[in-house]
């Protein structure tokens, strides 16, 4: 525990001075934590580190301390901070300050930023104070836009790679010092590529969403329908609340709940009943129960009849025999033989037609369809105006071969690989999840698009039940509520042509039988004009992917169903969809089951 300060040590060389000067001079705040879980809203912080860096690359100051949460601190195993160790040491709000001063008017910098940044704002949050950070850079999502040959992207493999020496791995002062190195590193490989910073806007969070909420458990019975004229609840019915209530609403919810009933804050054409005193509400449930042919019971009929609520038919995990037609993950996808397997060709310029066609035939040829330039690309195939593409000049300082279109009718022999290839996926392909890698990792599915897109692209899921319906509200992720109440299902802002979701697939309660990514544009822009979106899966945020595809089939559609995360027997499975529509969020979300308008 104790604060350190530096003014002498520079992490710049020359190159990256130039870089930083021109392109990306900002001043820095490179953090990292250390924490009792993975969930924010939950657990708490035991180590801080914080390292300045100015413009130029040189360190300002360096801040590290223990800190006595308060509570269990987790997976000693992990971190090595026992209850002893951190007894003595400060709690966070005598630290806040002190942090708050470095924070400020910098660039927050973190290895899955988005973790650092969400521990950092509830702790914040806790100490009646807010995180007084505007901007933040992922060096994870930056490395994925570059691309490095690694066998992961984690810390640790990235530090070797880089030339960056690590002294004790969890340690908050030293991971701090080693992300140094590898921003260093990493920032002047994305200026040799002209990869632009994938740096995220963040909102202050000082409000009460972010104050610690107890988890919602689900529903354990599968929803039997409708409430019938004179029957009996039973266990699994959805039932929504409206208006005034004699009962105190949490008194009532509770009542509810343990009955086995499934209260949820929306209404769908799936909701059992609408408990309301006020028949003719002119409420958003009350107008959606009327649309639906929801029945509607007042508060002492409803009570009544919790007196007597029927057994249900519990959720189970599906016993079904896998399907044959698919494969495991950890099997080629695309067969070796194909003359493009384990290269990336990148396709510029032609028209949205040609450009679908020709990526569709580099899957075909066993080859993956990037849709940015990083350092795995092998390839590019230049349609009509790709000369004029404001890349080619850095794919010409690389050496990237560029061909015309009819390299494709005979490409020549295979590239020699840098390391084991994703699996590619076609459009509607299926493939297994290896189980020993579900259980040991959330699965996560990363969704990239061009780096010159103009509209703003918000990628959310949805955990649905058997009849594709979430069983509550808090099940959709999106931005404004990154977590579902389980912290199974997290969306990670990557940067502004980047977003993660991940799932915890062998924490997910029964109920929960397939995951739905999607993407969806905010405003009329449609998916014809933001080109080929692709998506990467595999297991652990830090992981090499073990499958891409690449879907670029929509024009007129402002939402994309990107992949399902689903279940079938004991096998997780995922399917590239690439299935899109041309009504918005607030449609697709009703689909599954989510007014987003109450």
């Amino acid at each position: 525990m104790g604060a350190h300060h530096s003014a002498d040590m520079s992490l710049a060389s020359p190159l990256l001075q130039t870089s930083l000067e021109r392109a990306h001079a900002h001043e820095w705040a490179l953090v990292d934590v250390e924490t009792s879980g993975l969930i924010a809203r939950r657990d708490r912080v035991l180590s801080v580190a914080v390292v300045t860096l100015g413009p130029d690359g040189t360190v300002a100051e360096e801040f590290s301390t223990l800190l006595d949460p308060g509570c269990d601190p987790g997976p000693v195993h992990i971190h090595g901070l026992t209850r002893e160790r951190l007894r003595g040491s400060p709690t966070f709000d005598q630290v806040a300050g002190r942090m708050a001063a470095m924070l400020e008017g910098r660039v927050l910098v973190a290895h899955n930023a988005q973790f650092d940044y969400d521990f950092l704002a509830h702790e914040f949050a806790r100490a009646r104070s807010w995180l007084p950070v505007t901007r933040r850079l992922c060096t994870l999502a930056l490395n994925r836009r570059v691309d490095p040959p690694t066998d992961d992207l984690r810390l640790g493999t990235l530090a070797a790679y880089y030339g960056v020496p690590q002294v004790k791995a969890h340690d908050a002062l030293d991971d701090t010092r080693v992300l140094a190195g590898i921003l260093r590193a990493t920032l002047d490989e994305a200026a040799r590529l002209g990869v632009p910073l994938p740096l995220v806007d963040c909102p202050p969070r000082q409000d009460a969403r972010f104050m610690p909420q107890p988890p919602k458990s689900p529903c354990a019975y599968r929803n039997p329908g409708r409430l019938l004229p004179g029957a009996p609840l039973v266990q699994g019915m959805k039932v929504a609340i409206t208006g005034w209530t004699e009962t105190a609403r949490a008194e009532l919810v509770g009542r509810s709940v343990a009955a086995g009933l499934n209260v949820v804050t929306s209404v769908s054409g799936l909701t059992s009943a609408l408990v309301s005193n006020e028949p003719a509400s002119a409420s958003g449930k009350a107008r959606r129960a009327a649309e639906c042919g929801v029945p509607v019971l007042d508060e002492a009929t409803f009570v009544r009849l919790l007196g007597d609520v029927r057994p249900g038919v519990p959720h189970e995990r599906s016993g079904d025999s896998p399907v044959s037609g698919t494969r495991d993950v950890r099997d080629t996808v695309v067969p070796a033989e194909r003359p493009l397997a384990g290269r990336r060709v990148l396709v510029l310029g032609g028209g949205h037609t040609e450009a679908v066609a020709v990526r569709g035939r580099v899957v075909e040829l066993g080859g993956a369809a990037a849709v940015n330039v990083s350092a795995s690309v092998t390839d590019v195939v230049s349609l009509p105006g790709g000369d004029a593409d404001r890349r080619m000049g850095r794919i010409a300082s690389r050496g990237i071969p560029v061909h015309d279109a009819a390299w494709l009718d005979a490409p020549g022999p295979r590239a020699h690989a840098r390391r084991e290839a994703p699996g590619v996926v076609p459009r509607g392909g299926v493939v297994d999840l290896p189980g020993d890698q579900v259980r040991e990792a959330p699965w996560t599915v990363t969704a990239t698009w061009a780096q010159g897109t103009a509209c703003a692209i918000d990628v959310v899921a949805f955990v649905v039940d058997e009849e594709e319906h979430v069983a509550f509200d808090e099940d959709f992720v999106f931005y404004g509520a990154p977590e579902n109440p389980g912290g199974t299902v997290r969306l990670f802002g990557d940067g502004p042509t980047e977003q993660t979701v991940s799932v915890s697939l062998a924490t997910l309660p029964p109920s929960a039988h397939k995951v739905v990514i999607a993407a969806a544009i905010d405003g009329t822009a449609t998916f014809g004009d933001v080109g080929a979106v692709e998506i990467s899966a595999g297991p652990g945020t830090s992981a090499t992917p073990l499958v891409r595809s690449t879907l670029d089939a929509a024009t007129t559609e402002r939402t994309l169903v990107l992949a399902e995360l689903y279940r079938r027997g004991p096998v997780w499975r995922l399917r590239a969809v690439g299935q899109g529509y041309d009504h918005g969020l607030a449609d697709l979300a009703r689909g599954y089951g989510v007014d987003i308008e109450d």
